[in-house]
């Protein structure tokens, strides 16, 4: 039999961020509580800031019986004397009855004792206390907490819970409090307890108290409101998806309000204006005629008639934290970058200060810039000395405004204010945009510098991080990486590839690793190299196999990994593989990393003379892409399969084997200038 099924969890206002976390998660582990208890159905996953509600429009009220077959001792063992052992006593106490009533059944090659039963399925009414119970611990919102005198812990107090099965509340202790037949409203509404029937009671009485229960309808309510703000106001509302999820989740019955602020305040950089009123206040931005207009968006909790309240309240509320940015703003701009004060901030024990870290910086920005001056000075149109002296201006400011106030009150714009300041005081365009953008990319799908003169400004942050924090063994372990390093190393791997660059991992830590502490840099290089794989949607062995080639530039691991990809990802590369597979197992007891010397005057068969000869033509060649050589190496497959058709290669006479093994080998380094055959797996 199926009924409805209605379980609410009444809390105090959940936080919205630790919330959404879990949030991808709450249903799946409802549904497995659900397959272990034999109760799957379709439900549905409702909240808001002050609910969790999990609906069950049918239900089956009870567990399915089942069949359960019990095997026991092997029937020698069970009898002696025709007489029943303990071995046979024990099993029949274990299913219930006595040692006549138990049969007998083959298992495997033997005979033993056998019993088959039926287990009756339990009502649901009499589980869900410890299913709610048990899924509400698994819940995990990061911290937690405790309040009277419970042991147990939840994300906010729990206040209130109903267990609704069609007309029947039934009441459970969960979490110290008695589930009920009670809810309640919108906190604008009622105080009061809203008692109910049954499920349709409870949308009907939450929908007319106030509450859009479906967190969709909110989300379509917001941007319907959003909307017709637009085309009344003649404005466009920056709608930021994770800023919408947020004001979803802390709000029961949402309405779009439009505020304003005073016009003053657009002198400050628009990332300020911005931050101020996303990061702490949760509004929206405000555009008119593609320009930061001094207006907000905010989504309002409350339910009234009236709105100015309101609207007057947040204005205030910005207004304050405006008026002080501005101040910052002003402050910071009498003061201007100076990185002297850096000397005075340490950036990590043994590492020395800030303005330590920036000498060291330099010191890389200015090797890379050896590497890549000429495209540089193509680029820029500047001489080697001009851009010499930005570069010494751009890493010594880069960290200057960490002093500025509006920094030390804002510090996700660390960087965005050093551009702006940079601005002010007249610094070139490229010594600003490089201070912007050293941080770049910050995620994992977050913009690149966007030239290559900043592209090596925030390398060469990100390599010294890595170098130096290698360097006195703050090496990431397991999952922790409390420094981002794994994020500093694809985002050198991100920008390579973008600016197109070459860039030997190997070749680089070892010019600079004097300016280090002495560490074993082919360690920071094996972690690098981790990061490639995942850089790319491709099948991993591709990557280990261009990795097995030994190549250890980002540039080049790319196009070789481009190159195998397209190839391997062909239809037919199943049957062409069988015979490079066997190439890679016949040499595999060849050193090749020694000369493998091929003599023409040992080859006994027409075979040989034929895959030596077609492998040296595709020598003569040149190729400008890794696919056309890997194509053409590829392509030896017919003249291999002759080969191997016709010519045994383990023979007994020493010399000819050698001989016919380095000819194979031969191919096999040529395969493995690119890739290491090997390592592919189909």
């Amino acid at each position: 039999m199926l009924k409805p099924l209605l379980i609410e969890i009444g809390v105090e206002e959940l936080p919205a961020l630790p919330f959404l976390k879990e949030l991808p998660n709450i249903e799946k582990k409802w549904e497995k509580i659900l397959e272990e208890n034999s109760l799957v159905c379709e439900f549905e996953f409702f909240y808001t800031p002050r609910r969790l509600v999990l609906w069950h429009p049918k239900f089956p009220v009870k567990q399915p019986d089942f069949e359960e077959e019990l095997y026991g001792a092997p029937i020698e063992i069970a009898f002696k004397d025709s007489e029943p052992t303990k071995a046979a006593l024990s099993f029949a106490k274990k299913c219930g009855v006595d040692v006549a009533s138990l049969g007998r059944a083959q298992k495997g090659n033997k005979e033993v004792l056998y019993y088959k039963r039926t287990i009756k399925g339990k009502e649901a009414k009499e589980l869900f206390e410890d299913m709610i119970v048990k899924w509400l611990k698994s819940l995990n919102f990061g911290k937690a907490m405790r309040w009277g005198s419970l042991k147990e812990e939840f994300i906010r107090p729990i206040r209130w819970a109903i267990v609704n099965l069609e007309k029947e509340f039934f009441e459970y202790k969960i979490y110290g409090i008695n589930s009920s037949n009670f809810t309640y409203s919108h906190r604008s509404v009622t105080m009061d307890k809203i008692e109910l029937k049954d499920a349709k009671d409870y949308f009907e009485k939450l929908e007319k108290n106030g509450v859009i229960l479906y967190q969709d309808k909110r989300y379509e309510k917001i941007l319907q409101e959003f909307e017709e703000l637009e085309k009344n106001e003649s404005i466009h509302i920056e709608k930021d998806e994770e800023l919408l999820d947020e004001v979803v989740a802390i709000t029961e019955y949402p309405t779009a309000l439009k505020g304003e602020f005073e016009e003053q305040f657009l002198e400050l950089p628009p990332e300020v204006i911005i931050t101020s009123m996303k990061g702490h206040q949760r509004y929206f931005p405000i555009f008119k005629n593609g320009s930061l207009y001094n207006g907000f968006v905010v989504v309002s909790n409350a339910k009234t008639d009236d709105f100015s309240l309101v609207v007057k309240g947040n204005e205030r509320v910005l207004r304050a934290r405006l008026s002080d940015a501005l101040f910052f703003w002003e402050n910071d701009l009498k003061k201007g970058l100076d990185p002297e004060g850096l000397k005075d901030v340490t950036f990590m024990d043994e590492l020395g200060s800030l303005f330590d870290k920036e000498l060291r910086e330099l010191k890389v920005a200015l090797t890379l810039f050896e590497k890549y001056k000429n495209r540089l000075i193509e680029q820029t149109s500047l001489n080697e000395g001009e851009l010499k002296a930005l570069i010494e201006r751009a890493v010594m400011l880069s960290k200057a405004d960490l002093l500025t106030e509006m920094v030390y009150e804002f510090t996700e714009l660390q960087g965005v204010m050093g551009y702006y300041y940079a601005l002010k005081q007249k610094e070139d365009e490229l010594v600003a945009l490089a201070i912007k953008e050293q941080y770049y990319p910050k995620g994992e799908d977050s913009e690149l510098p966007t030239t290559l003169f900043t592209s090596l400004i925030s390398i060469s942050v990100k390599l010294d991080t890595l170098m130096a924090l290698f360097s006195i063994g703050k090496i990431p372990t397991g999952s922790r990486d409390p420094f981002a390093l794994r994020r500093a190393a694809l985002g050198i791997i991100k920008i390579v590839l973008a600016e197109e660059i070459p860039f030997d991992v190997s070749k680089i830590f070892e010019e600079l690793k004097d300016e280090y502490k002495e560490f074993d840099t082919k360690i920071l290089e094996e972690f690098f190299i981790e990061r490639i794989y995942h850089s790319f949607d491709v099948n991993p062995s591709v990557v280990k196999a261009v990795i097995g080639s030994g190549e250890r530039d980002i540039l080049e691991i790319a196009k070789k990994i481009e190159a195998l990809k397209s190839i391997v990802e062909s239809d037919d590369f199943k049957e062409i593989f069988t015979t490079f597979k066997r190439v890679a197992n016949i040499v595999k007891d060849v050193d090749i990393e020694k000369e493998t010397t091929v003599k023409e005057t040992l080859f006994e068969s027409k075979y040989e003379h034929e895959l030596w000869d077609s492998f040296n033509e595709i020598l003569k060649k040149d190729y400008d892409r890794y696919e056309s050589k890997l194509d053409a190496l590829f392509g030896l497959k017919p003249v291999i399969d002759r080969f191997f058709d016709h010519v045994l290669v383990n023979v007994d006479e020493e010399k000819i084997k050698n001989n016919r093994k380095n000819l194979i080998a031969s191919i096999y380094k040529e395969f493995k200038k690119i890739a290491d055959i090997k390592e592919i797996s189909i």
